[in-house]
């Protein structure tokens, strides 16, 4: 045989091979000359570049190849970036941690900073320019070590679409819209209670938010009263006393409307503060009334806007109490026991107020312990806090009902994989209580392009601010010079300062689709592939990834950014936990790709259904690596009988990519005759059908089901039942060797989106080009010419076949032993099947006298071996 078919065939050293064989040829370039029709283009999820990948990547991204090697086997254009996620707070907490420094913006650029060779606990100081250096050099050296993990994977990206979320082209995609949504007025500047992250000094955007459960404990404190008597409240926050505002309760609560209008003082800081009413207090909670502070939670937040009460901050953004006391609290007692406060934590500040309540007689008992959800930034280890801040915002429908209601219906518009998932995105939307935040006081992240001037005070006014023009994009405010300034004015009164804050990660993730696909810089290839057609992700980040970038499509196009999103679950640890970095529980890829093999995990990966939670499963990747070896084996036996001694060997290299999609496998020069051969084409067909339609409905699970049950049933029951025949000679024979040549052939492009190394390696042995640029089979291709193949011929055969090895296995003998006699009774359309089929039977079960009794009872075999008869 003059194929280049190993002896042995191994996979070992397959994923090296082909992954270079891809990358020389090109066999995954995208086709700049299809049009929107023809392409197939999808917004692949940048990972977060913080350190590596783990398993739950390689889960979640095999799932969008095994789609995009289907689409482009089906004739379509595939454009399938790759981007990484390199800006924002999970980059600096890496660098901090790696190179043991932290940003201080105070200090001046040092153009020859080498970072400590072993960090200390105690972080160096560093200035932001150097920092910023540190973070690029990192993110650089971790990009390269995930892409060599998903070229190990298989991953049919186009390796010439990789974009960077921090690279010039994502920084000037982000401010051009970000200009564009302030120019329509959908992004602004408000000075508004924030959410604050007190450890990283940064604003958090309700996306960002999680719910921890903490032990607190309830003080009761009473409020003196104009009559002397206390008016008792009940809170976990006593060290808010000096930044209380009122007092609230429901306005049906009868206990307390004769106080409604009427004012109490704080105990300690003695401000009077009015008693009002308000729907939203709890009557079944604590006392009943509760004391409104600026800020302890988001209920305060909601009073305070709704009641018009005055501000009086006491946090600073470092968690810390402010020097200076609030406005109001201007009793000198009061003035004294603040400044015991100043500069406390929050815990300390907490033990000094109850010390000096429990010393004044204002707490009432001892405080009661509870257990309560308390907010946490998601990246955070400390609770937020709620400080008053300039931030930019983006509108959402938060606070807009016609744009809330106009993005639930882009929801409606979205096709979803599974559908259950948009019941997410719909309970988000409508749950939003504000717009989008989405500056941050950071330092390694895409800046807002834009300067203030300064007043003769040197004061920014930030109602009149310079804006940067879209073609000098992109801009750094802190290093570039606004347009009709001199660089010597910066920071100057009647001179100019830059915007200092930088935008949220998501804020550019949103445009994900906008920087892969050209937007703004090559309009060319942005016509072809938007609105992009699959957004594969978690269904963890429908609230921020997804949401988002539906926010900025619809205000920018007026569309939607992709016609379905693909949504898959997470991986659960063996105590049915989500994997994560967080939790130290995660499995990095690497070394699996390497025990397993590559299309092993893959099968694992592809096991786990569009949306559902997978766990964690080797023994899984070992039943992937032993289809992938029977695949392997079963081509051997079937080229070995089916290929001509004289055929020439395939060519080395792709067919020209325009051929590509034009030109099916070669087909069998002699039809199948036989009645077991077209029966098993016929299934074939049959199975074609479920995997086209299983793949068409983005469920690649259903697909590999499908492909897999048939290929067991074809080695274990059809090809057993020919392999006599296919060794022969004449027209049975040659019948044979066509119907394993297709089912071959179509087997192995069934499995290529799941398993793409084995089935390049069989492919190679006898066909030109690469079988992940061949066409889809399609069922008709299969249709026997002659008479139509019996759907129950090869189903009955085999189970008589299964009979057999049981009968034979059970004594312990060897599958070739002689069968004496085998007594078959089953219906009409049972025996007619095995009739048809007798002759294969025989020579394969090695079977003297075949008895066969048509009854109306189900099937049942009885098989006496030769020695026992």
């Amino acid at each position: 045989m003059s194929t280049r078919m190993p002896e042995k065939p191994s996979l070992a050293g397959l994923e090296e091979r082909w992954s270079a064989a891809w990358a020389e040829r090109g066999t995954y370039s995208f086709d700049r000359t299809a049009d929107r029709a023809q392409v197939f283009s999808i917004d692949t999820p940048p990972p977060t570049v913080s350190g590596s990948l783990h398993v739950g990547h390689v889960f979640s991204y095999t799932h969008t190849d095994c789609i995009a090697r289907f689409q482009r086997m089906r004739g379509r254009a595939v454009f399938y970036p790759m981007g990484w996620d390199d800006n924002g707070l999970p980059t600096e907490r890496r660098v901090q941690n790696f190179y043991g420094v932290r940003c201080d913006p105070s200090l001046p650029y040092d153009a020859g900073f080498i970072p400590p060779t072993e960090p200390g606990k105690a972080q160096l100081p560093i200035a932001r320019a150097n920092f910023v250096e540190l973070c690029q050099q990192l993110t650089a050296t971790d990009e390269q070590a995930f892409e060599t993990v998903w070229r190990r994977l298989g991953l049919s990206v186009d390796w010439a679409q990789v974009y960077t979320t921090i690279g010039p082209r994502a920084r000037a995609t982000s401010q051009r819209a970000f200009l564009r949504d302030l120019a329509r007025g959908a992004a602004y500047a408000a000075e508004a209670p924030t959410l604050w992250d007190v450890t990283f000094r940064t604003a958090v955007a309700q996306a960002e938010l999680e719910d921890r459960d903490r032990p607190a404990a309830y003080h009761r404190i009473g409020f003196p009263g104009a009559d002397g008597k206390p008016v008792f409240i009940e809170t976990t926050r006593p060290e808010l006393l000096p930044a209380c505002v009122a007092l609230v309760a429901h306005p049906e609560d009868a206990r307390y409307q004769a106080l409604f209008g009427k004012t109490v003082t704080t105990p300690l800081f003695e401000v009077p503060v009015p008693v009002l009413a308000h729907p939203l207090a709890d009557p079944e909670k604590g006392s009943g009334i509760a004391m409104i502070c600026t800020f302890g939670d988001l209920t305060d937040v909601t009073w305070w806007r709704e009641l018009n009460l005055p501000t009086r901050p006491m946090l600073g953004r470092d968690g810390r109490v402010l020097p200076l006391p609030p406005p109001g609290l201007d009793s000198p007692h009061g003035r004294a026991r603040f400044e015991e406060l100043v500069g406390a934590t929050v815990f300390t500040a907490r033990e000094k107020v109850v010390a000096m309540l429990r010393e004044s007689g204002g707490l009432v008992g001892e405080p009661r312990p509870i257990n309560h959800p308390v907010k946490f930034f998601e990246k955070g280890d400390k609770p937020l806090e709620i400080v008053t801040s300039r931030q930019w915002y983006l509108r959402n429908g938060g606070r807009d009902l016609a744009l809330r209601q106009r993005l639930l219906g882009r929801g409606a518009e979205l096709a979803w994989t599974p559908p259950y998932m948009r019941a997410r995105y719909d309970n988000w939307v409508g749950g939003l209580n504000g717009d989008w935040l989405v500056s941050r006081q950071r330092f390694f992240g895409v800046p807002f392009p834009l300067w203030y001037p300064l007043d003769e005070a040197g004061e920014p006014i930030h109602d009149a601010p310079i804006l940067a023009d879209e073609g000098h994009l992109p801009v750094d405010p802190s290093s570039d010079t606004p347009p009709g300034f001199t660089a010597s004015q910066r920071g100057e009164p009647g001179g100019f300062i830059g915007d200092p804050d930088v935008m949220d990660t998501w804020a550019t993730s949103s445009l994900s689709p906008q920087i892969a696909g050209g937007w703004g810089y090559d309009e060319d290839l942005f016509a072809r592939v938007f609105p992009m057609d699959l957004r594969p992700q978690g269904h963890d980040i429908i609230r921020t990834w997804l949401f988002s970038t539906v926010v900025r499509a619809d205000a920018e196009f007026d569309s939607l950014p992709w016609r379905r999103a693909m949504l898959s679950g997470w991986i659960l640890d063996p105590d049915r936990k989500k994997m994560s970095k967080s939790k130290g529980n995660v499995v990095t890829p690497l070394d699996l790709l390497v025990e397993h093999g590559s299309d092993a995990v893959r099968y694992w990966a592809a096991s786990g259904r569009p949306g559902v939670d997978t766990a964690f499963d080797t023994g899984q990747m070992k039943v992937g690596r032993r289809l992938a070896m029977k695949l392997l084996n079963v081509s051997r036996f079937v080229l070995g009988v089916v290929m001509d001694e004289e055929s020439d060997p395939p060519a080395a290299t792709d067919p020209p990519r325009a051929a590509v999609a034009a030109t099916d496998p070669p087909r069998a020069a002699v039809a199948a005759t036989e009645a077991a051969d077209r029966a098993m084409l016929a299934a074939l067909a049959d199975t074609v059908e479920r995997c086209t339609t299983a793949f068409d409905a983005f469920d690649y699970t259903r697909a590999l089901e499908a492909a897999e049950q048939f290929f067991w049933s074809f080695c274990d029951d059809y090809v057993e039942l020919v392999k006599v025949r296919a060794y022969s000679t004449g027209a049975a024979a040659e019948s044979a060797h066509a119907a394993l040549r297709e089912a071959l052939s179509v087997l192995l492009r069934l499995f290529a989106p799941v398993l793409p190394f084995v089935t390049e390696e069989v492919w190679s042995w006898w066909q030109p080009g690469s079988v992940h640029t061949a066409t889809w089979p399609q069922a008709p291709e299969l249709a026997a010419a002659e008479a139509p193949a019996d759907p129950v011929l090869l189903s009955t055969l085999g189970a008589v076949m299964s009979a057999i090895r049981k009968a034979k296995s059970q004594a312990k003998v060897s599958q070739r032993a002689s069968v004496s006699l085998v007594r078959v009774s089953g219906s009409a359309a049972q025996t007619e099947a095995i009739r048809a089929g007798a002759d294969d039977l025989r020579a394969a079960g090695s079977i003297v006298d075949l008895e066969l009794l048509e009854v109306d009872g189900p099937l049942s075999v009885e098989v006496t071996l030769a020695d026992a008869a």
